[in-house]
């Protein structure tokens, strides 16, 4: 008898109905045979007889596979609702091995969309019915009214297999023009009402954070701001009305002290929705003027001495002057790469929470010892470091870079860059030491050193930092 089963939650399961046929059978078979072997053994007929008993048997054989096959061990699929597992197929299907029915192969992807329609009725509904088309979710949808049309902004979630240019060519069938798409990522999944507070509330907090909130905002795009009154002298940018000004996928909007912040995204252009957001951040900075958050923490160096790290503004520009007239001119001439005359001219730049951030280095009795930058540069980031002479080789600067990257890579910043010189050996040693691939570039007599960040190691580094630092 075969011992054919099936399994449920993992588990064999027997039909007692199949057990019964298949004795049923069997004793029908033995009592043949015996009757069979007692009338060859008593009669004269035999071989007739063997022969009769072969065509009984044999019947006997047909009769349980017939059984078998109608009865399997598998309930009908329209019995239970059950699909076809994975890993098989039924007759025609184009489906590649180990997906499921009715499932693609690959993850889901998330897309970032933008297009532009006609503002007429049943043009949204288009866009959708082309969307289910190729069995594209929308997650969320935003419109972004035009004088001659509708900017639809999309957050897609598509079939892994599903590329951009499907989408794309779907969407232009149904009546969008100008369209755009790039990957998205979980960050896309807030709500755009969600997002904006969250990046008021940050800008609220620091002034450094408004260029990173735009960014964020308006997605890549290269940030640049000018002062109204440029540190070399001359004259400043032409200045801009209240409301700000809008080109197509340049903005520009009024910054404090009569400065300008130009925003430029080429690859697509602005909607009135989105200078209207971005000109609410920049209201909000100039009502709330310069600010920093207030933390520090200590820093014991080997040789015992306790040095305070803090964030520095332009309320350090007097005591980061005196710092200047106790440093050696090479140490100036190796930080500001000219005149050493001409370094107090950079220090309201340099300390100003517009242009990036600076932390300070200051000893016990409030003596500012050393200075490091991270500024923005567009859609860059430099850093920058000055430590006093008679504080160098102790550790200071090397922490100072170090807490400088790891706001880089919290900013999202892809990568740092050093400008220096092949002589400053301790400014090479420290961009060595954060354990970053670096490359290096000579550009105009000077050594420029880019630091990839890895977010993994940035973090394992903040960890060790912490680890020999002593919260105030």
């Amino acid at each position: 008898m075969s011992d054919v089963t099936r399994t449920k939650h993992g588990r064999p399961v027997h039909h007692w109905r199949r057990d019964v046929v298949e004795l049923a059978a069997l004793f029908t078979a033995v009592a043949v045979a015996d009757g069979v072997a007692n009338l060859i053994g008593h009669g004269p007929g035999g071989p007739a007889l063997l022969v009769i008993s072969a065509v009984l048997l044999a019947s006997t054989a047909g009769f349980h596979t017939w059984w078998a096959r109608r009865h399997g061990h598998a309930p009908p699929a329209d019995d239970t609702g059950a699909r076809p597992t994975a890993g098989t197929r039924s007759a025609g299907s184009a489906e590649q091995p180990g997906t499921a029915a009715g499932e693609t192969a690959g993850a889901a992807a998330l897309w970032r969309m933008r297009t532009t329609v006609q503002d007429e009725p049943g043009s949204l509904a288009a866009l959708c019915t082309a969307l289910a088309g190729q069995r594209v979710d929308i997650l969320s949808l935003q419109t972004h009214p035009l004088a001659d049309g509708t900017v639809d902004e999309f957050l897609l979630r598509a079939p892994g297999t599903l590329e951009a240019a499907a989408i794309t060519r779907a969407v232009a069938l149904a009546g969008g023009v100008s369209t755009w798409i790039e990957r998205a990522d979980a960050h896309d999944l807030v709500d755009a009402p969600t997002r904006v507070l969250g990046l008021a509330a940050r800008t609220a907090l620091d002034a450094a954070e408004l260029p990173l909130a735009l960014r964020q905002l308006l997605g890549r795009c290269t940030i640049r701001s000018l002062p109204g009154k440029p540190v070399g002298g001359g004259r400043g940018p032409q200045p801009v009305p209240v409301e700000g000004v809008l080109e197509d996928t340049v903005m520009r909007l009024r910054a404090p002290e009569g400065g300008v912040l130009t925003v430029e995204r080429p690859y697509l252009p602005f909607t009135p929705t989105e200078f209207a957001r971005a000109r609410a951040l920049v209201e909000l900075d100039n009502r709330l003027g310069p600010r920093i958050p207030r933390g520090e923490y200590v820093l014991t160096l080997p040789a015992g001495d306790d040095i305070t790290v803090r964030r520095a503004d332009t309320g350090d520009v007097a005591a980061a002057r005196a710092m200047h007239e106790r440093c050696s001119p090479r140490t100036l001439g190796l930080r500001y790469h000219g005149p050493v005359g001409d370094a107090d001219r950079y220090l309201n730049h340099l300390l100003s929470p517009r242009f990036g951030r600076t932390l300070a280095a200051q000893t016990a009795a409030g003596r500012i010892v050393g200075l490091g930058h991270l500024l923005w540069d567009g859609d860059e980031t430099e850093v920058a470091l000055l430590v006093e002479d008679d504080w160098q080789q102790r550790g200071i600067g090397a922490e100072l870079l170090g807490r400088l990257v790891a706001m880089a890579e919290d900013a999202g910043c892809a990568s740092v860059y050093a400008v220096t010189q092949a002589s400053n050996t301790g400014m090479v040693a420290a961009m060595r030491g954060l354990g970053l691939p670096l490359d290096y570039q000579i550009e105009e007599g000077t050594l420029v050193i880019t630091a990839r960040l890895d977010a993994t190691r940035a973090v394992g580094a903040r960890n060790a930092r912490t680890a020999h630092t002593r919260l105030t």
